[in-house]
Parts: C-alpha cells; structure tokens; sequence
C-alpha cells in the first residue's frame, strides 16, 4: 500500500531551515534538501501538528515564532478546538491544533501525529488517483476533504480543495512554480494530479 515513508522540504538554506526546524521541536521529523527552484505564493500544501490541548499548541507557535516564523492566524479557539498558523523562514506553512480547548496538566513539547494537507483543484479526481494506488480511505466529505489510512507511515495524507486550504490556513490561493516538497514511497515514483511528486523511499535524504 502506497503511504508516506518520508517528508522531504526542499529549502533555499539547508543550515538555517534546520536551526529553525529543530528549535520548533521537528529537528528528527523533517527532512530538508537544497533547492533553488522557483516558486511564488500558496505552494499548494500545510502541515498540521495534531497536538493533546491549547497549552501545547501555544508551546509549538511560541517556540516557531521564537525562531523566526511569521504568525498567518494567531492560535485562537474556534467550535472544532484550538489552534494556530505559522509559516516557517522556509516559506512552509504549520498548522498547530488541538480538539481539546481546556488544558490537562502542563504543556509538552510532544505532538500525536503530523498530518499533510495538499490542496487540490479536485479532491474527487485526486481521491480517485491515490486510491488507485493503494491507498485506503478513511474519512471522506464529498469533495471537501478526503483522509487516507496511515499504517505505519510517519505522516498522515488528506485532501483538501486548494481553495479551502488556503482560506484554513490564512493565505491567498494563488502561487506558482515549484510546491518544494518531496514524498518517500516504497511504491516508487509517480506525480499526482496538482503535482506534487513522490520518489522511492530509498532516494530520499537522510535527516
């Protein structure tokens, strides 16, 4: 089954995107690639960390914001939880959320999962693309959102109309060039309907 052994951001500065990836917390999870290839706007994606409760989520965007990410919405409750947005010196956007909106016991500097969230022209076409590849949904709302079954993957993959992505995470639409974003998958190398690209895990980039 087709799932996402490895999540690689191609950066302009390999040594500065790894300061700030490992004072927010995500040194061991992220791995980073040199590139300059050029890109403008949305790149089309974010990466959520789904966290135990607020104090949590204010730890992460503190520590991010501390490292010099840009706050795009401030961590906030809402009706589904708390939570808030940064993009990164990189240019990566980071979602922190919680469902929980009172706090348990003190805040950690640990996350339950990391989710990526690609924006896609049609969720439907590119449900139908992955799941011909393997992969297993587990949650779908029409052409709003799909999420796919993990196993023992690193990264949980959704889809989310680009639309919607980008209005969710507080940014225009609009962006060109490269999404700077490279999957690692035992399933070898293909590139989905938006374009964003998967190789074969044994390509990718060690940490």
């Amino acid at each position: 089954m087709t799932s996402i052994e490895s999540l690689t951001l191609e950066v302009a500065d390999t040594a500065a995107a790894n300061r700030f990836y490992t004072a927010f917390g995500l040194g061991a999870q992220v791995r980073l690639r040199a590139s300059g290839a050029p890109t403008t706007g949305f790149r089309g994606f974010a990466l959520s960390l789904t966290v135990s409760q607020p104090a949590t989520v204010n730890g992460f965007i503190g520590a991010a914001l501390d490292a010099g990410a840009t706050p795009l919405k401030p961590a906030a409750k809402s009706f589904w939880g708390y939570g808030g947005v940064v993009q990164a010196p990189d240019g990566t956007i980071w979602k922190v959320a919680t469902s929980a909106k009172k706090d348990t016991g003190p805040a950690t500097q640990q996350f339950d999962e990391i989710v990526l969230l690609l924006g896609a022209a049609d969720v439907a076409a590119s449900k139908r693309f992955y799941v011909d590849r393997g992969l297993v949904v587990t949650k779908s709302f029409g052409r709003k959102y799909v999420e796919f079954a993990t196993a023992s993957s690193p990264v949980k993959l959704a889809l989310y109309g680009r639309r919607a992505l980008a209005k969710d995470v507080g940014v225009p639409m609009d962006g060109t060039g490269s999404h700077r974003l490279m999957l690692g998958s035992v399933a070898g190398s293909f590139t989905d309907p938006d374009g964003f690209a998967w190789e074969a895990a044994s390509l990718t980039t060690t940490p």
